[in-house]
């Protein structure tokens, strides 16, 4: 067994203080533990001590069916449950050769453009609380309890929704509903700005973020960054634009990139990503078309209520998916999202039964986090503060 975290690197300078950042620190964002050497104010090496939620999601994938372990990944970066329900979904629709309704494909993109609102909300309150401003996290608590209701209208959960299905979605549209989130685009988008206001020019928020925990573009590769961290190193990567799903080719919007890779500079990108989101979201909703909401897969999904209550066929079907689940042919895909974090992946592999035979998930925010080791070193110990900010972990995702 290797020493504790806080023994090792024994050759530390004389003066050096090893420093416990977390895993109850109200800025680590959960239960996240930095062991930081300082000397003085300034660090001088930084390791990240992760595992404390213990989940082990990709050996529950093995041992649950397709369609169960759609609740699971709502447990992962549980800000955005639905951007990880879509993940999944997608990744399994691919390994089944089956492409859901066009009306499947517009709601889906409307409800991950919601997510990624909602999760950059969530991040700009709490950053902001973290380095001291207060105000912004009122701002964008308001907005997410709307956005939280609008779920619950469709979905009937404010916070783990399970909404998407093997093959579509679980339910439909309420009445008056995309008027409430037309509302909400307009509304919110008010509140960006009032936020922008805020913040971006503050000398305050100036000190506290330009120039801190820069990560170089080489660098952001190197580590393998995704999502907003990557592209405010300047990457123009997105997997919407790169290697685009559920016909975000079709969707106009932009993606923005930074140019010094530094706190502020992921600041801007995740401002600016909400406003796209928010763009995407109003031409979902005019493009929202009529139709099925599930691919015409009857070994697949669920067979509508009172067509079970009157076809002895469906009922068959019906108890069939319920009690043993579907047989995908067997084989291996990878699928990957641009979930607000960055790319999220499921590969799976089937050996033709009712579960993943092996599944191995790339997260997002685990992948970023580990930049913070390099990144970290050199930078005040109040900077750390606002570098874990910037990187926006969600340690359902990272002790995943």
């Amino acid at each position: 067994m290797s020493e504790p975290l806080e023994l090792q690197g024994a050759d530390r300078d004389e003066g050096t203080v090893v420093l416990n950042m977390g895993p109850s620190h109200p800025s680590t964002h959960g239960v996240l533990r930095l062991v930081l050497d300082v000397d003085g104010e300034v660090v001088t090496r930084c390791r990240a001590d992760i595992g404390f939620l213990h989940r082990g999601f990709e050996k529950i994938a093995e041992n649950k069916t397709w369609t169960q372990f759609i609740t699971w990944t709502d447990r992962m970066d549980y800000l955005a449950p639905v951007s990880n329900n879509v993940a999944w979904a997608l990744a399994v629709e691919k390994l089944l050769g089956i492409e859901v309704p066009e009306r499947a494909r517009v709601l889906r993109v409307l409800l991950c453009e919601m997510a990624r609102v909602s999760a950059h909300l969530l991040w700009l309150g709490t950053h902001a609380l973290d380095l001291g401003a207060a105000t912004v996290f009122f701002y964008t608590f308001q907005q997410r309890e709307i956005l939280y209701d609008l779920y619950e209208r469709l979905t009937g959960a404010r916070f783990t929704t399970s909404t998407v299905r093997i093959g579509g979605m679980a339910r439909d549209i309420p009445e008056g509903w995309l008027d409430d989130v037309r509302a909400f685009a307009d509304q919110v988008t008010k509140v960006i700005d009032e936020c922008d206001r805020l913040l971006t020019r503050n000398r305050i928020w100036l000190g506290r973020t330009q120039d801190v925990g820069i990560i170089s573009r080489e660098d952001a590769i190197a580590w393998g960054c995704t999502g907003p961290v990557l592209r405010g190193s300047g990457v123009e990567w997105d997997v919407r634009k790169a290697q685009p799903y559920l016909d975000y080719d079709q969707y106009d919007f932009e993606i923005p990139v930074g140019t010094v890779g530094d706190v502020y500079d992921r600041y801007l990108v995740r401002m600016e990503e909400m406003r796209q989101s928010v763009r995407i979201i109003r031409q979902a909703i005019e493009r929202m078309p009529d139709g099925p909401l599930n691919a015409d897969a009857p070994k697949v999904v669920l067979p509508p209520k009172e067509k079970v209550l009157t076809s002895m066929e469906a009922l068959i079907h019906h108890f069939i998916i319920v009690t043993e689940g579907f047989h995908p042919p067997e084989g291996e895909v990878y699928h990957a999202i641009e979930a607000p974090k960055g790319e999220l992946g499921f590969y799976i592999v089937s050996d033709g039964g009712p579960s993943a035979y092996r599944c191995r998930i790339r997260p997002a925010a685990f992948v970023n986090l580990q930049v913070i080791e390099k990144i970290a070193v050199g930078q005040m110990i109040p900077d750390v503060v606002g570098i874990i900010g910037s990187l926006d972990p969600v340690m359902g995702e990272v002790d995943r």
